[in-house]
Order: structure tokens, then sequence, then C-alpha cells
């Protein structure tokens, strides 16, 4: 009997990994339309236009690194401790009631969590955000470790974040399989030295090929790897 397609994929993809390190927004969960909504309010309250390539600039970065960001770019006389509360204020009602995850995400999670391999979330937002969706899909149930960007020194592109992981849950790199949206986070991936999956996003759909020339591999959803 030939084997299930969907078991080619999760046996060639699976072969040697004792780790799944996700990415949160527009990677497990989607959400990154919020972030443009939020980006144009926060500047518009301030009679600032957003710039059109202000998304892809600051992909990647920790909120902190963001905030830095705003203040030099935008002259904002707000600290960035001032700029993170307002934007987590901002973000937390539709995170706790109109963010959800990924098409067969949680039955990828499902079918990790039974065959023993370990899970961790590595994620550029903040860690109030970061609670209130994982409270609301119930993700204790299947990641091991969650992680924020601010608690390393260094955002995606860099591997800090990645590193930091695989030490958290013990497990060596090479044996690691990284799911990232955007092209700095793949980057972060492989200059972890880990392999990465390359997941399809409407937010960053203008640069699918760049992503799948990034990765070892790539899906438009998880419902291929799980059942």
């Amino acid at each position: 009997m030939s084997m299930d397609p969907r078991q080619e994929i999760q046996k060639g993809m699976l072969k040697n990994t004792k780790a799944v390190l996700f990415d949160l927004d527009g990677t497990l969960v989607d959400s990154m339309w919020i972030w443009k909504e939020i980006d144009i309010d926060y500047l518009g309250r301030r009679g600032l236009p957003m710039p059109d390539d202000l998304q892809k600039r600051i992909e990647g970065m920790s909120m902190k690194e963001t905030a830095v960001y705003f203040k030099e770019t935008f002259a904002l006389p707000d600290s960035t401790e001032q700029m993170m509360e307002e934007w987590i204020r901002m973000a937390y009602l539709a995170y706790e009631t109109r963010v959800f995850y990924k098409n067969g995400a949680e039955d990828f999670l499902r079918f990790l969590k039974r065959s023993g391999i370990k899970t961790g979330i590595c994620t550029s937002n903040a860690q109030d955000l970061l609670q209130a969706v994982a409270g609301k899909l119930g993700m204790d149930r299947y990641i091991d470790c969650f992680l924020t960007a601010n608690e390393v020194d260094r955002g995606k592109p860099f591997p800090d974040i990645y590193l930091e992981m695989a030490k958290r849950l013990c497990v060596e790199p090479r044996h690691c399989l990284v799911f990232e949206d955007i092209l700095p986070g793949i980057q972060a991936g492989r200059a972890a030295g880990m392999n990465v999956c390359a997941v399809y996003d409407d937010y960053s759909a203008n640069v699918t090929e760049e992503k799948k020339k990034a990765a070892d591999y790539y899906i438009e959803d998880y419902t291929k790897l799980a059942w």
C-alpha cells in the first residue's frame, strides 16, 4: 500500500526533527492585518501619514526595536515604553476576540504533541498579546515553551530567539524545524542552523517566491501536515 501523500510530506520535513519552533503572527495565527491598522491609526492620531514601505522596514523587529525605530524616524515625543503600552492597548481586544489559528495549524500541533516532538513559539510580539491569544486558543495544551524577541538581545533576522529556544528545550539547533511567514524570520532560522519551512500569508504574498527560495520547505497552509 502506498503512503498517504501527507505522510510523505511529514516524513521528509520531520526527519531527525526533535523540536518544531513557530513564529506566531502570520505563521501560526492569522493576525498580520491588525498591525497595519494599528500603525495607520497610531500615526494618524499624530497627524502623520504611514509610509508605504513601513511594514517592510520593521519586519522581524521586536516591539522594543520597533518603538526605537518609530521614535527616531518620526521624531515622536513619547518614550518607547509609552509607545509599546499604547500599541498593546490598541491590539489587545483584537488578539482576544478576532485572532484564530491558521488553517490546519491546531491539527498539526495535536499531531506534534501525539508524536512527542517538542514545540516552541518564538515571536516578535509583546508578552501581553502572546498571552492573550495563547490563552484564548488554549495553546498551553500543545506548546512547551513561549519566548518573545524582547527577551533576547536582537530581533529577527538575527538568530538569537531561535538559539535561545533550542537551549530552553534542550534540543540541538540542527534537530529543530522552524515555521516562518516573513523573510527576516526565515533568515533568522537559517542563521540559527535550523531547517525552515516558509508559510504562505496574505501579508507577505508579494514575496512568496523569495520565501520559497530562502527556505528549505514551503506550505500554503497546515492541512497537508496533520489529520
